[in-house]
């Protein structure tokens, strides 16, 4: 994997948290970050004059093929790791029409596709696989339910 076209600048980017049935929507791909597989929310990089929304419901429907309505800001995340630094925007999002599908990046070439699945998982099931950032594993269901 390139890691050059994600390091040297500050990238923003928007992801969504989709809670459906009690179960959360992730992506499993592969991070240029950890050199590892994860299981992420769906999201990636606002571009130039586009609103964190905008970027959200765009690339929300690249990586699941799912159309969704962005809500309330839930957390910001921070990340600076060697050369990549990205400041990252999670929104609570519903889904509003599409198909849910294994989607892929158009920025990356046809045979360098980083995603691999899409599934939904139950709170006790994230404590047994590699979710990013950390807080969907360990903050989300309290700041979703804080009574």
């Amino acid at each position: 994997m390139d890691k050059s076209r994600y390091s040297g600048e500050i990238r923003v980017r928007s992801c969504g948290i989709l809670i459906e049935d009690g179960k959360i929507l992730l992506v499993h791909l592969y991070s240029p970050v950890t050199d590892d597989w994860i299981w992420i929310p769906p999201g990636g990089k606002v571009q130039f004059g586009e609103s964190t929304a905008e970027a959200l419901k765009r690339e929300f429907n690249e990586e699941t093929g799912l159309d969704v309505v962005v809500k309330d800001l839930l957390y910001t995340n921070e990340l600076i790791q060697n050369d990549i630094h990205a400041v990252e925007f999670y929104y609570l999002v519903s889904r509003i029409g599409g198909k849910l599908k294994v989607g892929k990046d158009p920025e990356i070439d046809e045979n360098d596709q980083i995603i691999k699945d899409l599934k939904f998982f139950d709170r006790e099931e994230l404590a047994s696989i590699n979710v990013v950032p950390q807080f969907i594993a360990s903050e989300l269901w309290e700041v979703l339910d804080p009574s």
